[in-house]
């Protein structure tokens, strides 16, 4: 009976994990809440036009929209460049880092508020793993 209930358990987190991440794509916004793209479920970054500008890939490697890679994020959550070197990294209450601890800005978990170290704010990404977040708002992975 412990097996069965324990085995119910994890169905529902594992349920509960994929309803959290979403099955659409989750929007990025700027400062004035314009549109300026989204993230698609399979890590594809698009840009308002609806182009593809980069990848997340399952592996942690970011991708350019020629699909070589300009990055990685680790499990850690540390974001490297191309040539590993540590750009930042971002800490479970949603503070982002440079490569030296100095703060850049804050991801606000609950509203999806992205600010800069000043608290100015960048933009709004919902529904977004913080990392990803980062990693387009502060570390410039899908500049135009």
């Amino acid at each position: 009976m412990k097996t069965l209930i324990r085995n119910i358990a994890l169905v529902a987190v594992m349920i509960a994990a994929m309803c959290s991440t979403g099955a659409s794509a989750q929007t990025l916004r700027d400062a004035n809440y314009n549109y300026v793209g989204k993230i698609a479920p399979n890590g594809t970054v698009r840009n308002s036009e609806y182009g593809a500008v980069g990848f997340f890939n399952n592996d942690g490697t970011i991708a350019n929209a020629k699909g070589k890679t300009v990055g990685r994020i680790d499990a850690k959550m540390q974001i490297f460049d191309k040539s590993g070197t540590r750009l930042g990294f971002v800490l479970a209450d949603g503070t982002v880092n440079d490569g030296e601890s100095k703060l850049l800005g804050k991801i606000d978990i609950k509203t999806g508020k992205v600010t800069d170290d000043d608290g100015d704010v960048l933009g709004y990404a919902n529904g977004i793993s913080i990392q990803r977040v980062a990693a387009y708002f502060f570390f410039d992975f899908f500049d135009d």
